[in-house]
């Protein structure tokens, strides 16, 4: 059965040529993309024709029409086509550039992966990372990448997830807002959304809170930058930041932390199979995850 599978193959060059005529819609044009004359494109579509026994296209007066069965036959030719070019630009072509997009929450994106491009620069020169920054969950259901990083508890319907950060939250200031007495009577800057937690943390520490808010934001990023300028006390989120924690730019006001279930996840579709960039990259930012937070 084997053999007698391969001997329906027809050859490449009948198909190459029928790819073109059916794109262009003209075999003169085909011809002139494939280097080759008319009659010879014309040659080869009649070839395939006898060879399938089926009428692939309708010859009108200026070019030609698929027939329903070319139409039907023509996006599997393509298919198999850009698989072997894919196939033979990840074997044989390995230092061509190769763009990985990935879709990251903005606080993620300024705090983790951008310090971390010059270690990304090294270990996979050739790769080119599309940063696309997250502002809203929502914007999660647009088309997109293949990849992106996601802040929840790990459940995410549709999508495979690997785990790149436990949240811990503790509260920071800066440094001269530190120097004063009771930090707690200090201005509190708040996070909409899943680290609006401030409650939370003086429940778990066994402190009294209290109501005096000033400003709030929709990203970390922006209340983080808020409170390295002294605006108040941030309910910082670990390992976010850690950086300016060990910059000195801002430090712990408590010894407390409350631990989160939720973290930064790096997620994919179950469904579909990621190119060898993307699986280069997953591989490369889970082990720099690893290192930076063992």
């Amino acid at each position: 059965m084997a053999g007698k599978a391969f001997d329906t193959m027809p050859p490449l060059d009948w198909l190459r040529s029928f790819e073109a005529a059916a794109r262009l819609s003209n075999f003169t044009a085909a011809a002139a993309e494939l280097g080759l004359t008319q009659a010879a494109v014309s040659q080869h579509i009649r070839f395939l024709e006898e060879r399938l026994k089926t009428r692939l296209f309708a010859r009108l007066a200026r070019g030609v029409a698929l027939s329903p069965e070319g139409a039907a036959y023509l996006p599997h030719i393509q298919s198999a086509f850009a698989t072997i070019g894919n196939s033979t630009n990840e074997l044989f072509e390995p230092r061509a550039v190769q763009s990985v997009s990935i879709r990251v929450p903005i606080s993620f994106a300024m705090l983790v992966l951008v310090p971390a491009l010059p270690d990304l620069a090294k270990a996979l020169p050739r790769v080119r990372l599309d940063l696309v920054t997250i502002h809203r969950p929502t914007d999660y259901d647009q088309p997109g990448s293949a990849l992106d990083i996601r802040f929840g508890n790990g459940s995410f319907p549709g999508r495979e997830a690997d785990r790149l950060t436990i949240e811990r939250l503790v509260p920071v200031a800066a440094p001269t807002l530190a120097l004063g007495g009771d930090w707690t009577s200090l201005p509190l800057l708040l996070v909409a959304g899943a680290r609006e937690m401030w409650a939370e943390w003086f429940a778990a520490a066994g402190l009294a809170g209290h109501s005096r808010r000033s400003h709030r934001f929709d990203s970390f990023v922006a209340a983080l930058e808020a409170a390295r300028t002294g605006a108040g006390a941030l309910l910082g989120s670990r390992p976010l930041v850690d950086a300016a924690l060990r910059d000195k730019a801002l430090v712990r006001l408590s010894d407390f932390e409350l631990s989160s279930p939720s973290g930064h996840f790096l997620t994919r579709p179950s469904s579909s199979r990621l190119s060898g960039a993307e699986q280069d990259f997953r591989r490369w930012l889970l082990s720099r995850i690893a290192r930076v937070s063992g």
